[in-house]
């Protein structure tokens, strides 16, 4: 037999495609060409593939290969396809019968010796081929349990290409993926950890309840990034689906913990204030890699020391933030990850930055602004929650922590907050206050009484706050009902959203 056919599967960014691996062993000088649209390291994979042939004591063919991958339209990146290519050279030269690899999807990368090495992203493969009715794969020993959270997959692993050779050829069994349950969840920082700052809590608690973006304004040492790192402790437990979205990103990025299990707790990404576009919103040669925004999808993206960071990645946030994805566009293609993240911005008031803020500040009028002004006016109006806060005060620094509610307690409100707004906006497919359109909140039955919403409108037609901001308001009054167990806002509820929104006291 001159012709065999194993399959694997591609990704281009979260989605995974089926891909035959063709091989074709006809008689010339021996060579060995790749078709298929492959990237460099496919390229690289005909000398990987010989030597670990070689080095599992199988017989070299000394023909002319040509290895083609279908869809031949549809690019391929990565070493992922290396074990199945030697399972499908090998059964091209004769050496091994290739029906018990039938609908079966072969993942790996193979080293020089003939181990299989665990390779990125095996967690959206296998979610793939799932859906492509395929029901048993073979993935690399280090991926198995990552494979085996997929149902309806039989998943067995191989830690080299002779253990592969000898079940295709004797029927010797392969490796089982380890048994066990998803380890629980730990402990993480908590709210009660945070002296004072009641408002800071009150934005907070807002903020994880209806999913909206959240700036903290205010000295060193007020609690800022005490209170954005406690975020992940109030938001709910992932479900099944977004466990799986997270997971899988998670996998792609390379990230994913030992054991491969489920990313239950929301993810929380927090770059240096260096961090370049790509690194933000993701890129990369060939296949694009997911960014911070990306890996903290179903969670939060914490950017301390928001004014310090580059423009232009700042401004990239803008297009994620408004529609929760990220589209990158290559050459060789276009890749869209999934950006649905909280956005929490840090920043303090002016460059010197005094512990003592006003009293000691050494910044003029015009630096300050010019600082705070590095946040531009279009990324801030995204920004649903935005509250200046005060310095801590030493009573509220030296006091017990046993009165200050825990983050379970806040956990519990939010969760309840989340189900009413849930519940509400099922007929319209979204689960968020943050998510819903505008013109819904302003059309009936959800339009609020215009007594209510006087001090609202009186703003917007001031011009001291825009139409975006007019719907966010909005939101933020429904989310603050929701916390408080009413069914529909009330005129001070839409006065509270005023103040979180604008900062200022009405």
């Amino acid at each position: 037999m001159s012709y065999a056919k194993v399959l694997c599967v591609g990704l281009v960014g979260v989605a995974g495609h089926l891909v035959e691996v063709e091989a074709d062993l006809a008689a010339g000088l021996p060579a060995v060409v790749i078709s298929g649209l492959p990237d460099t390291a496919l390229h690289e994979a005909r000398d990987r593939v010989r030597a670990a042939v070689v080095n599992s004591g199988q017989r070299w063919p000394n023909r002319r290969i040509t290895l083609n991958l279908l869809p031949a339209t549809l690019p391929k990146f990565g070493s992922a396809f290396d074990l199945a290519i030697a399972a499908a050279l090998l059964g091209g030269s004769g050496e091994l019968p290739l029906l018990p690899l039938d609908r079966v999807v072969v993942l790996g990368e193979l080293g020089l010796d003939g181990t299989v090495r665990p390779v990125r992203g095996v967690l959206p493969m296998v979610a793939a081929a799932a859906r492509a009715g395929i029901e048993r794969v073979i993935v690399p020993a280090g991926n198995a349990a990552e494979a085996a959270v997929i149902p309806g997959v039989r998943v067995r692993a191989v830690d080299t290409l002779h253990r592969l050779v000898t079940f295709v050829r004797d029927g010797a069994p392969l490796i089982e993926p380890p048994a066990g349950e998803s380890p629980p969840i730990g402990d993480g920082p908590d709210l009660a950890d945070v002296a004072g700052q009641e408002l800071g809590r009150r934005a907070l608690e807002v903020a994880a309840a209806g999913g909206h973006h959240l700036a903290l304004l205010g000295p060193p040492g007020a609690g800022k990034t005490m209170l954005a790192e406690r975020l992940p402790s109030i938001l709910p437990e992932l479900d099944d689906e977004a466990a799986l979205e997270v997971t899988a990103l998670h996998s792609i990025a390379g990230l994913l913990p030992p054991g491969g299990r489920l990313l239950r707790r929301p993810p929380f990404q927090a770059p240096h204030h260096t961090a370049t576009v790509p690194s933000l919103v993701g890129g990369g040669s060939g296949l694009a890699r997911p960014g911070a925004v990306s890996l903290a999808h179903r969670g939060v993206l914490f950017l301390d020391e928001a004014p310090e960071f580059g423009k232009g990645a700042l401004e990239a946030l803008r297009q994620p933030l408004e529609h929760g994805r990220v589209q990158l566009a290559r050459t060789r293609g276009g890749t869209e990850y999934p950006a649905l993240t909280q956005l929490v911005l840090a920043a303090n008031p002016c460059p010197c930055a005094k512990p003592a803020g006003d009293a000691y500040c050494e910044c003029s009028p015009l630096a300050r602004r010019r600082y705070l002004g590095r946040l531009s006016g279009p990324l801030l109006d995204r920004i649903d929650v935005q509250v200046r806060l005060p310095a801590v005060r030493a009573a509220e620094l030296l006091a017990g922590a046993g009165d200050r509610e825990s983050s379970a307690v806040v956990a519990g409100r939010v969760a309840a907050a989340r189900a009413a707004g849930a519940e509400r906006w099922a007929g319209l497919g979204h689960q968020l206050n943050a998510q819903v359109p505008g013109p819904h909140l302003r059309r009936p039955p959800w339009r609020l009484p215009a007594p209510d919403t006087a001090e609202l409108r009186a703003r917007l037609d001031s011009g001291s706050l825009s139409a975006r901001g007019f719907d966010r308001v909005l939101r933020l009054a429904w989310t603050i009902a929701d916390l408080d167990g009413r069914s529909r806002p009330a005129r001070d509820d839409v006065l509270e959203a005023i103040q979180l929104r604008t900062g200022d006291a009405t």
